[in-house]
């Protein structure tokens, strides 16, 4: 099975190589961490499609420039509120071969009707497997899940959990992967360093 990098280097480590093509992976973090981080370094290997739910194509834009040095801005479209699922069902038909598509952040189209969304991400699961592409789906694990979360990592090949905490005056983010198919879950959790880029934390946990 052909592996595509993550861009990452510890991950791609962790992962034996990277993702599957044809892939969905969700990427689940708390709103207030750092895991747009993530985000930048998965556009690094590919031609990629930045899909914005939230944020306006201009504040990406401008992230991509002002945190990162190692990757080239990626194509950024901005979905509307209105009818975003068909918007983002229109522009996942143009992925080329062996690209990246990023929803950032999903939870406004799990938030549509939920026979609709199911579509998409059957849809969405057909054409990467037909180009050997990749998509990342960036969903906030706030105080608000959608409902249709579930069916999210059902349906997801790969699930990322990224957890962070603040201890004292230390922020920690550990990220697991419970789930990985056509490869190897992790079991355990990689501790990770985000501020500039995402580096392994060498420094020991102190219960």
């Amino acid at each position: 099975m052909t592996r595509l990098s993550t861009g990452i280097p510890v991950l791609d480590r962790q992962l034996d190589g990277g993702f599957p093509a044809g892939s969905i992976v969700l990427l689940s973090a708390p709103p207030a961490s750092q895991s747009e981080l993530f985000l930048y370094d998965f556009t690094a290997p590919r031609r990629t499609l930045y899909l914005t739910t939230l944020r306006s194509e201009e504040s990406v834009h401008d992230s991509f420039v002002d945190t990162t040095s190692h990757v080239t801005v990626p194509k950024i479209m901005e979905l509307g509120a209105d009818a975003p699922l068909d918007e983002a069902n229109q522009l996942i038909g143009m992925l080329p071969e062996e690209s990246t598509l990023i929803i950032d952040a999903l939870n406004p189209l799990e938030e549509q009707d939920h026979n609709r969304y199911r579509f998409f991400l059957n849809q969405l699961q057909r054409h990467l497997q037909n180009t050997d592409s990749v998509a990342i789906l960036h969903a906030l694990s706030g105080q608000y899940i959608p409902e249709s979360r579930d069916m999210t990592e059902y349906m997801a090949d790969i699930v990322f959990d990224l957890q962070t905490t603040v201890r004292g005056n230390e922020v920690i983010n550990k990220l697991a992967v419970p789930k990985f198919r056509g490869g190897r879950a992790l079991e355990d959790t990689v501790k990770l360093k985000l501020t500039e880029a995402v580096t392994i934390d060498t420094s020991r946990d102190i219960a």
